[in-house]
């Protein structure tokens, strides 16, 4: 998902303790494939209730949401609203990507192949009607707030950056720069060690902070002109122009000027190339949220958790503390969240 512009841009890693304090608007959908790909058994299986109903993204929200909020970070989450027209294509291959991904699970399941089965179930993932309703319930109970964007997620963040509601968006895309993202922090919600696929080695995953102002300045380009660069890669609205990765865009953007000179010098077109570049500097956003985090109401946890999903009435009490003595256990705490 997103665009592949990544080796292009300046990243600096930090410790979770240097977002602390920090208003962090999440892209809801992001974090929440995040939670279904990785929260998982060896086999691939996602964790689940006894109904069958997939619960890693519920176990994802209180446990990872609640460690944030031990180092002070103040989460906001995000959810997607109506996409652009232009990305149902993107969609339709997603779909169909998920549909094989997760026959070719089944498969590797079936005889016995463990790590290519994970590799598989974690590509299957998605994310349901459902899941996002009980996300959305499990965020109110906890007392985090949420913001539904008119549109693309990612956009409505990138905006509540540069209004300054928020210090950063938590995303492992990169689209947050082409929708103006002053800064983000990527790995956020995943920090620790993962294992190398195919390999016997693990490394360590520390949150990393990108600014796009330093990260123009050092290619020596405008926004307008990232958003082409990417265009060139290949978007969520389009695909990438053929043999054209991230450096070789950057040279033919530099020496060009604009896509749409580039695409004339090579002969090529981009269908919608006005609406999709002007969607990107100009999406659809709206003012109309209210940011506040208050005290989490344990009964309501408990019921959706515990009576709803199976969890450990022990474990689920025991993270509750944890995030009352850091958000709302004492209206002296509670002060410095706002």
């Amino acid at each position: 998902m997103g665009t592949d512009i990544g080796d292009l841009l300046l990243k600096d890693a930090i410790e979770l303790a240097g977002l602390s304090n920090k208003v962090v608007a999440i892209d809801a959908y992001n974090t929440l494939y995040q939670f279904l790909s990785i929260i998982r058994q060896r086999d691939g299986t996602p964790l689940k209730d006894s109904s069958g109903q997939i619960t890693s993204h519920l176990s994802g929200i209180l446990y990872r949401l609640t460690s944030l909020i031990e180092a002070g970070v103040k989460p906001i989450f995000v959810f997607d609203g109506k996409p652009p027209d232009f990305k149902s294509d993107t969609l339709a291959k997603r779909h169909e990507f998920r549909e094989n991904a997760t026959a070719k699970w089944e498969d590797a399941k079936a005889q016995g192949l463990e790590e290519e089965a994970y590799k598989y179930a974690q590509a299957s993932s998605k994310v349901t009607r459902e899941m996002i309703d009980d996300s959305v319930r499990l965020l109110e109970l906890m007392g985090i707030p949420y913001v539904k964007a008119p549109s693309e997620g990612e956009a409505q963040a990138s905006y509540m950056v540069q209004k300054g509601d928020a210090d950063y968006i938590g995303s492992q895309d990169y689209d947050s720069f082409l929708f103006g993202a002053p800064r983000v922090v990527r790995n956020l919600t995943i920090t620790g060690k993962r294992k190398l696929p195919k390999k016997n080695i693990y490394v360590d995953v520390k949150p990393e902070v990108l600014s796009l102002e330093d990260s123009l300045g050092e290619l020596g380009i405008t926004r307008q002109q990232l958003i082409d660069i990417a265009m060139c890669v290949g978007t969520d609205y389009n695909t990438g122009l053929e043999n054209i990765g991230p450096k070789r865009a950057l040279k033919l953007v530099k020496e060009h000027g604009d896509i749409k000179a580039v695409l004339e010098e090579l002969g090529k077109e981009i269908e919608d190339l006005d609406a999709k570049r002007d969607f990107f500097m100009n999406p659809p956003v709206t003012d109309d949220y209210e940011l506040k985090w208050i005290k989490p109401d344990r009964a309501g946890v408990i019921d959706l958790l515990c009576k709803k999903h199976d969890f450990s009435e022990d474990r689920v009490n025991k993270a509750l503390d944890r995030l009352e003595a850091n958000m709302g256990g004492s209206q002296s705490t509670l002060d410095q969240w706002f």
